[in-house]
């Protein structure tokens, strides 16, 4: 019985390690200095995938300020939205304040284990904080080929420009002023 339970264990384990396909992008380095910083992410597609046209992944809430000058490989195009986009199945923590950037493929099709390029974004900080991303690419073996597969992740962000703090300053600030003028009508 105690040899089954471990073989059982082993078989459980192994299925947890086998590879899953993922678009991973991570924060490579921050460049340049104030006004202007560029962060600079590679990009890759892990095994069992391919990147295929209308592929994507976003990096959610970049920045309080939209970027206006990006740079990506051929074929990636970049785009900004308040919320999402998303990959399907993935619950981001999306702040609808703070910019999503998010790359969509249109070239052909990207065989799995490979590397994606650099993407990059220009902002006005270079200070680091932890935030997520999601990505969809299309399964390439298996009786599931073909199919969208959908991940989500940690990646290294900008913490939002003092710009972005203004409206929870303003909210704490009327908040005190409420609280100071019914002290004195009391």
């Amino acid at each position: 019985m105690r040899k089954v339970f471990i073989l059982g264990l082993v078989l459980l384990g192994s299925g947890i390690l086998i590879a899953r396909g993922d678009i991973i992008p991570t924060l490579n380095s921050v460049t340049g200095s104030s006004p202007t910083f560029t962060w600079n992410y590679t990009a890759n597609v892990t095994v069992d995938q391919t990147v295929q046209t209308g592929d994507f992944f976003t990096i959610y809430d970049f920045s309080a300020i939209m970027p206006t000058t990006t740079a990506q490989p051929s074929g990636w195009t970049f785009s900004t939205a308040l919320l999402g986009p998303t990959a399907p199945l993935t619950s981001p923590t999306d702040n609808p304040s703070l910019w999503n950037l998010t790359w969509t493929y249109s070239g052909s099709a990207i065989p799995g284990s490979a590397p994606l390029g650099t993407f990059s974004a220009v902002t006005s900080t270079d200070q680091l904080k932890t935030g997520q991303f999601t990505a969809q690419a299309t399964r390439s073996t298996g009786p599931e080929a073909g199919s969208n597969v959908s991940n989500i992740g940690n990646v290294t962000v900008p913490v939002p420009e003092p710009s972005a703090l203004w409206p929870l300053v303003g909210v704490c600030a009327a908040a005190v002023v409420s609280t100071l003028l019914r002290r004195q009508r009391a």
